[in-house]
This record gives C-alpha cells, structure tokens and sequence, in this order.
C-alpha cells in the first residue's frame, strides 16, 4: 500500500517535471530541423497522419510511442493555435514513459538501497541527464525502449520473471533493438545467479529460463509481424540487420561511437561519478549491464551510428548509473550494506 501511494504521489510528479523539460520543442525551436534530430520528421508524420511510404521501415514499424501521442495530437489540434500539434502529442507520450521510468528507477533503488532518499534522488538524476530533454522529450520515441527495459529490471529484481513476455510485447513495438538488448540482458542475469553458489533451487531457475524464451519468443513474433505487415510481404527480424549495415571500416565507426561529443554529453558525468558505488548493487544487474552495453556499442558500430549510440546505452545503463550517483553523493555506503535485500542478491 505503501509504495502504491508513493507511486501515486510521484509519477504526477515527474510527468510535469518532464513536460517542463520537453516544452521548448512546442514552441522555442522545430527539433525536424535541429542537427542530429531529424529522425523527429518521420515520427511526427507517423503521429499526424502524413504519408510515410518514402521512410525506411525501421521507423515505420517503431508504432507504441507515435501511435500514444495521436490521441494527444488531435486534441492540440483541435484546441490549441500555439503549439505544434504533433510535437504536442509527442511530449505527452513521451512524458508519460519517461514519468514511469523515473517511478521505475525509484521503486529499484528504493528496493536494493532501503533508503527512499537516495532512491528519489537517483530517479531525479535520471531525469536530469542531456539525454531526457534534448532527445527523448524532444521528439524522439527512445522513452518507450527506456521505459520497458527499466521494467524489465524491475521485474527481475522482484523476482516477477513471469511479466518478461509482457516486456517485450510492448518494448518491440516501441523499437524493434529492444528484442536483443532484452534477451541478453536476461540472460546474462540469469547465467550470473547461476553460478552464484546456492542461490537459488534448481527448478526456480530453470522456470526462469522459460520465461526468458517466452520473452524471446513473444518479442522476435512482435518485431516479425509488425514488419511484414508494414511491408506487405513476411519479413524476418534477422533481414532488419542486414538492412541496417552501413558500408564503412567498423573499428572506425566503432570509435566514432565514444569518441564523438554528443555520446558524452549523456555520459560525461554519469560514468565518472557513478562507477564508485557500483559494487554496492547485485551482479547480476552489473554482468548484465555491461553485456547489453557491449551489444549496443558493436550494434552501433554495425550501422555507424556515431554519437547516437548514447541514446541505447543510455536506457540499458542509465538507471544502475543515476542510482550509483546518487549512492556516491548521499555517501550510504553504511545503510546499504545492512540491507537485506542487496545482500541476497549480492551475496
């Protein structure tokens, strides 16, 4: 009851703390026309009903946040001569994954951390980094990947693996690399708690890996149907790859990914400040983050993605890292370490 009215309390909170922060693509600058941005055009026509025939599939079938925003578009059109209607429908929807992120990040931290400070502190955090309002509020639709593979921590922290298929319905059809990242991470968190000695029964885990597979399952069916439909022709989730590939020198397009400015603009102080209090959290979650990231990386490095890549690491690493700062700066090393619920985990 307790962490139902905290929810209650505080996701008003951050959705009007990130309307705020997405305001200025209403009315102060058109992000279809700001460098770096122009993947917005094609989401906004996506929300305002314009033809897309002439965009590349990957963006036609990315469908959970634009398809959000409509109903939000279409009450700005109707109602408002101020703002941009479609921009309008996007913040809304954006706002509403990125305010059930941030309630993620707290109920995480507030469950590892026991101490419901620091966990405010760590969801703020989260909403504070560059790539919350320049990119996610701004136009984009990397809010409902974010959102969903916060909820899939959140359910493996829980212990609910059975919500993993749940995950990934709806993380696929917010963006289709939700389907790797998530099979990865879960798996990576399961392989580790295996091989922590005794942690668990042996049938509990492996019930857990069914889920993982219904996770697998449920996500590659979502990714396939929605694209053959889009194409009106069967289309399989590995061709969407093979389609991504840019042409260049990949060890050059992988340094293009951490060397260009806009990756440290999102990471520039949340690694320096958050790998200190890192190993204060379960391994899993590390191993786990760190294989997904590695993913992400040579994932961008495949499409030379550049600076970009930030944006997926962003939501596979941004809650551990927003969590870690704010253990570093409340200095709860003390607390954390009677807590029983890391210790289990940790141990």
């Amino acid at each position: 009851m307790l962490a139902l009215k905290r929810w209650l309390l505080m996701w008003p909170l951050f959705f009007v703390i990130c309307l705020s922060l997405g305001y200025s693509a209403l009315q102060r600058y058109d992000p279809r026309t700001a460098a770096g941005m122009t993947d917005t055009y094609k989401y906004y026509a996506i929300v305002t009903g314009q033809n897309t025939t002439g965009f590349r599939e990957i963006f036609r079938c990315r469908l959970l946040v634009p398809y959000v925003a409509r109903p939000f578009y279409w009450v700005a059109r109707a109602y408002s001569d101020t703002w941009k209607a479609g921009f309008f429908g996007l913040l809304m929807a954006n706002a509403l994954f990125c305010a059930t992120t941030a309630c993620l990040v707290f109920s995480i931290g507030n469950r590892l951390i026991g101490d419901a400070g620091t966990a405010l502190a760590g969801a703020t955090l989260y909403l504070l980094n560059f790539n919350i309002s320049n990119l996610q509020l701004a136009g984009l639709i990397d809010s409902g990947e974010a959102c969903f593979l916060a909820a899939l921590i959140w359910s493996l922290v829980a212990g609910k693996w059975y919500l993993l298929p749940l995950w990934a319905l709806l993380g696929a059809l917010a963006k289709e690399t939700f389907v790797p990242f998530s099979i990865v991470f879960a798996v990576t968190w399961w392989v580790t708690e295996r091989r922590q000695n005794g942690l668990k029964p042996a049938e509990r885990s492996w019930a857990e890996l069914k889920w993982i597979v219904a996770l697998a399952v449920v996500g590659l069916t979502t990714v396939t149907i929605v694209r053959s439909l889009i194409v009106t022709q069967l289309t399989l989730p590995w061709s969407i790859a093979a389609e991504a590939r840019a042409p260049v020198n990949f060890f050059a397009s992988l340094w293009r990914c951490v060397s260009e400015r806009s990756f440290w603009y999102v990471f520039g102080w949340l690694i320096p400040l958050g790998i200190w209090r890192l190993r204060y959290f379960p391994t899993p979650w590390l191993a786990a983050s760190v294989t997904t990231s590695i993913l992400a990386l040579l994932l961008g490095a495949y499409i030379d993605a550049g600076g970009t890549v930030g944006r997926p690491e962003f939501d596979i690493t941004g809650a551990l890292l927003s969590l870690s700062v704010a253990m570093f700066i409340a200095r709860n090393r003390e607390h954390t370490g009677k807590n029983s619920a890391v210790q289990e985990l940790v141990k």
